[in-house]
């Protein structure tokens, strides 16, 4: 079964990203065998979930008993109600004053960490009557946004007491998932933050998948973890103990072959001749480049498969175009090469880049079609 996107983006290109979408089910079962069965899941879907394309696998996600979702900013949520995504939506970053009264009339949870988000929950109420649902975000350790630790009670005791806040949770996240030590840290001051407050009703959550896959959800008050590479099939970055869990990439990154030729040795390939063939070479050309997101300094570091063989990008990824050393292969033009696929993991980019999986995903630009395949 196949499903294209519907959106402005053309889909007469010879390339395309592919979603699995059977393997974000098996993800999101592999992460809930995880936690406790009566512990709720926020599925994160920032950045067009990650590149995977959130207002598509939204309703796949609910459908896997996730009970919320996850953005980045006020955008991103009206991106999904605009997509008839109806369940609830937690902004996980910082809201503009001015755009409150939007998330409440579209029913979007906001999160709060500011006095002047308070001040103007204040007005928006005096105005509309109606509260504005709240998570708070307490700063345990990022040092990126949140209520420092030292201020977090006695901003939780204020916002409870407000009638234009209707606080539905409290939230922090982990800076260093990886390392048990640290983690521990920001826990025990999470712990010490929520021993002084009624957090009787709140949804409580400071475990992303890293601290999920690393059982660490049964070591703190949470009764929510939220789950965002993990999802679409990726372990995170430096987790030693993601192997225990067997997660299925749901990427995958397709082209068909444009052009064939062969040059002579001695000939140089794309811009800056950084490819120089040691040997009469076969050249396949595809029309894909970084301008979808194919990183160029990926340029000759890595490879792709055609017909059940392993191929090599040669020559600087150019803006729409790159080529691939098709020496000995059986191909015509109009062939399949496969960039990314469970066999090709996007790790393997990454760690070809000194970067982590996750920036990778969300370069894959727009104007790539996105195909759902089950």
């Amino acid at each position: 079964m196949k499903n294209s996107r519907i959106s402005n983006i053309s889909a007469h290109r010879d390339s395309w990203v592919e979603i699995n979408i059977d393997n974000v089910s098996s993800n999101v079962k592999a992460l809930k065998s995880c936690i406790p069965d009566n512990m709720k899941v926020l599925a994160v879907v920032k950045a067009d979930a990650y590149g995977h394309g959130a207002a598509m696998l939204a309703p796949t996600l609910l459908s896997n008993n996730i009970d919320m979702l996850g953005v980045a900013s006020i955008d991103e949520a009206l991106n999904l109600r605009e997509n008839g995504i109806t369940s609830e939506i937690l902004v996980l970053g910082a809201v503009p004053v001015w755009a409150l009264p939007t998330a409440i009339e579209n029913n979007i949870t906001v999160t709060s960490f500011t006095q002047e988000h308070l001040e103007s929950c204040q007005k928006t109420y005096e105005r509309t009557g109606i509260p504005v649902k709240t998570h708070i975000k307490l700063d345990t350790g990022m040092n990126r946004i949140g209520v420092q630790a030292k201020n977090a009670v006695e901003y939780i005791k204020k916002v409870q007491s407000m009638k234009c806040i209707e606080l539905k949770g409290i939230f922090s996240h982990l800076a260093n998932a990886e390392n048990e030590e640290k983690t521990w840290q920001q826990l025990e001051i999470w712990e010490n933050i929520l021993s002084q407050v009624n957090t009787d009703g709140l949804l409580l959550h400071i475990l992303n998948t890293a601290g999920v896959i690393s059982s660490n959800v049964y070591k703190c008050t949470s009764n929510m973890v939220r789950c965002g590479i993990g999802l679409y099939g990726l372990y995170p970055d430096l987790i030693e103990q993601a192997q225990k869990i067997e997660l299925k990439q749901a990427m995958s990154v397709k082209t068909r072959i444009i052009h064939i030729h062969e040059i002579d040795k001695g000939e140089g390939v794309s811009y800056g001749h950084t490819f120089v063939a040691d040997k009469p070479t076969k050249i396949a050309t595809v029309p894909l480049g970084y301008a979808d997101g194919i990183p160029r300094l990926l340029s000759n570091k890595f490879y792709g498969h055609i017909n059940g063989q392993k191929v090599k990008q040669i020559g600087n990824v150019a803006m729409d175009q790159m080529m691939f050393d098709i020496t000995g292969v059986d191909a015509k033009t109009g062939d399949i090469i496969t960039l990314l696929d469970e066999s090709l993991p996007v790790t393997n980019w990454a760690n070809a880049m000194n970067t982590i999986h996750y920036e990778i995903l969300c370069h894959l630009k727009a104007r790539l079609a996105r195909v759902y395949t089950r």
